[in-house]
C-alpha cells in the first residue's frame, strides 16, 4: 500500500498539483479546501458553544430556584426534551420541518440552523450539570447571601453561580470537546465542515486513507487544545482548600 500526500497539493479542479500546496487567485488546493472546512467546523463549535452557556447557565438556575415549582417544570421539560431526542434528528427537524411551521425561518442559512440545533441539545446538559453544580453547594452559601441583604438575583450572581462553575469545570471540558465533535452531524445539511470535506473529497480523490487520517489529524489536535485550555481555566478558577462532595456538600 502507499500513501499519496500530495493529494492536498492537488488543485480541486484540474487536480494539478501545486508547487506550494496553497492556491492562488481563484485556485484551491485540497489542502485550502480541509483548513477551511476546519474554519466552518470551528465557527460551528464556538457558536454553539455560546448559546449552549447562555441557555444552560439560565435554565440550570431556573431549575434550583426555591418556590418556583412551575418554573422548575418548564426548565425540567426543557432539559428532558433537547437531552432526549437525538442530535441528527434534531439537526433534520430544525432543517426540514421547523421552516415550514414557521416559514420566517426559510431563509436562514443552514449553518446558523446547525447552531442552533447543536446549543439547544448541548443547553440541556449544561443546564443539568449547572444544576448539579449549585445544589452540591452548602445551603449555608445561600443563606449567607440572603443575610447581607442580597437579592435572589444577586444571590446567584455573586455567590452561588460563581463557586458553581468552578466546580463544574470538568464536565464542561467534557461537553465542550463533545460539541467539537458533534459538529460533524452538520453535513447531514451540507455545511462544509471537517467531516463534509472528508466525505467529498475521498470521492475525489480516491484517497480516503490520507484524507480521513488528515481529518483526524484535525480533530484530535481540537480536542487536545480544548482540554489544555479548560485546564488552564481550571487551574486559574480553582478554589483553594475547597473540596466538594459527592454527595452534595463542600468545605
Amino acid at each position: 500500500m502507499s500513501w499519496d500526500w500530495q493529494v492536498f497539493c492537488q488543485d480541486t479542479m484540474d487536480r494539478e498539483v501545486v508547487q506550494s500546496c496553497f492556491g492562488k487567485g481563484g485556485d484551491i488546493t485540497y489542502l485550502d479546501w480541509m483548513l477551511s472546512a476546519w474554519g466552518w467546523t470551528v465557527s460551528v463549535s464556538l457558536l454553539a458553544l455560546l448559546l449552549a452557556l447562555v441557555l444552560g447557565s439560565i435554565i440550570g438556575t431556573l431549575r434550583t430556584l426555591q418556590g418556583r415549582p412551575m418554573i422548575v417544570r418548564l426548565g425540567n421539560a426543557w432539559v428532558e426534551l433537547f437531552r432526549n431526542i437525538p442530535l441528527l434528528v434534531q439537526i433534520f427537524l430544525w432543517y426540514h420541518v421547523i421552516p415550514s411551521l414557521f416559514p420566517v425561518l426559510k431563509g436562514v442559512p443552514g449553518f446558523a440552523l446547525v447552531v442552533l440545533a447543536l446549543g439547544f441539545f448541548t443547553s440541556a446538559r449544561i443546564a443539568e450539570q449547572v444544576r448539579s453544580g449549585i445544589n452540591t453547594l452548602p445551603r449555608g452559601q445561600r443563606y449567607a447571601g440572603m443575610a447581607v441583604g442580597f437579592t435572589t438575583f444577586q444571590t446567584y450572581r455573586y455567590v452561588l453561580l460563581p463557586m458553581a462553575f468552578r466546580i463544574i469545570i470538568p464536565p464542561l471540558t467534557s461537553e465542550t470537546m463533545n460539541i467539537f465533535k458533534n459538529s460533524s452531524v452538520a453535513f447531514a445539511v451540507s455545511v462544509a465542515e471537517l467531516t463534509m470535506f472528508a466525505m467529498q473529497a475521498q470521492e475525489e480523490t480516491s484517497r480516503g486513507i490520507e484524507v480521513y487520517l488528515a481529518v483526524t489529524a484535525l480533530y484530535i489536535v481540537s480536542a487536545f487544545a480544548i482540554n489544555r485550555i479548560m485546564a488552564f481555566i481550571e487551574k486559574r478558577a480553582r478554589i483553594p482548600g475547597m473540596v466538594v462532595a459527592s454527595g452534595g456538600g463542600g468545605h
